[in-house]
């Protein structure tokens, strides 16, 4: 099963819009058993016969999204390795991006419409609403357990196993920053109010978290990936379709890879969601049964990315306090996020011989003769 995901990963021209699936036909074994001699070839004898599922080379119609994310990391890598020689090409996909982005924010003005009909729809096709609704709400209860997880223990274990202090204490100071992400449903509009927790009340150098928090803003999106891996077993599920190991592992692969490229805004897992389900084969139709609670989920999501950001933020500051520590004697004064507290541990104190000399010098009277 796993050998399938490497075709997907490097297709050939075909398999562009194409995705190779393992399939299995039934073969017969017949076994011709000699006795005395003589060769009896039994036919239709059960015991004698047997039939097993041997696996194929096959290919489902739709787009190979495993195989387009692979690509495009290369192609990006490669981008980014030819420096100056690259950047028209660079900048050809910057104003790509944005243009896509701006057509995006047009069509959002009708969403609510889209979302209205495309609910109904699903309504007006289920034959047992109740039963629906009950595995809707298992679902989002499955989601709220693993954001759960991941948030109380995972993260936690993860920032005492290498920084061994409290990990509560630290996520005490992150909780208006949680709160805004939780109203908000957006990490990048969160940031701001990260930033202020991080430095001043957790007291994370400021050359840290400069450079964690945006890019982890950006590409961080731990609580998306798990979200986005949920709802497409879960939509499987719903098609009553048993997804293998190799799918599965397809699902987690994709899902991490397309919460990278997710915007920090709200419900933008969903839209990363189509490239998880078309790398498997499930209907990106059935979308909109999720959309009744995403609304809800993606705040809790937002809050788990956050918390993500801000323990990566505090086990880098770790990591690299003596290389921290090393560059303050050079700047020639304290750590830009330390405060007043890393300049009184200091052996030595500046001092600003200009204030000194306005302070000490004599009033304009007392200098005239």
């Amino acid at each position: 099963m796993l050998l399938s995901l490497f075709p997907e990963m490097f297709p050939v021209s075909r398999q562009s819009f194409w995705s190779f699936k393992t399939q299995y036909a039934e073969r017969v074994v017949v076994v011709k058993v000699t006795v005395n001699d003589t060769v009896f070839g039994l036919n239709g004898t059960a015991a004698l016969t047997h039939t097993e599922l041997v696996p194929v080379p096959g290919a489902v119609s739709g787009v190979n999204a495993l195989g387009m994310v692979v690509f495009s990391i290369c192609f990006g890598l490669i981008i980014g390795s030819m420096r100056e020689k690259g950047l028209p090409l660079k900048d050809f996909f910057d104003c790509l991006n944005e243009t896509i982005m701006r057509l995006v924010a047009i069509i959002m003005w009708y969403a609510p419409i889209g979302i209205l009909f495309l609910i109904a729809g699903k309504i007006v096709e289920m034959d047992d609403i109740t039963s629906m609704g009950s595995q809707l709400g298992m679902y989002t209860v499955t989601v709220i357990c693993g954001l759960l997880v991941h948030a109380i223990v995972v993260l936690p274990s993860l920032y005492f196993a290498i920084t061994r202090k409290n990990p509560f204490v630290f996520i005490g100071g992150l909780l208006q920053a949680l709160i805004t992400a939780l109203g908000t449903s957006s990490s990048s509009a969160t940031l701001p109010i990260t930033f202020k927790c991080l430095e001043e009340i957790n007291h994370v150098d400021k050359r840290v978290t400069r450079f964690v928090l945006p890019v982890g803003a950006t590409i961080n999106m731990d609580g998306t990936a798990l979200y986005e891996a949920l709802a497409a077993i879960f939509i499987a599920q719903v098609n009553n379709l048993d997804l293998n190991f190799g799918q599965i592992l397809t699902i987690s692969i994709t899902a991490t890879a397309a919460s990278i490229g997710a915007a920090g805004i709200p419900q933008a897992g969903l839209v990363t969601m189509v490239i998880v389900l078309t790398s498997v084969g499930l209907p990106t139709d059935d979308i909109s049964l999720i959309i009744a609670v995403d609304w809800f989920l993606d705040r809790l999501r937002t809050v788990t990315n956050v918390l993500g950001d801000s323990i990566g933020a505090g086990i880098v500051e770790h990591l690299s306090r003596h290389e921290l520590q090393k560059k303050d004697p050079e700047s020639g004064g304290p750590s830009v996020g330390g405060g007043e507290e890393e300049a009184a541990k200091k052996p030595y104190q500046l001092i600003c011989q200009e204030n000194e000399y306005d302070n000490n010098r004599p009033a304009d009277s007392e200098t005239k003769m």
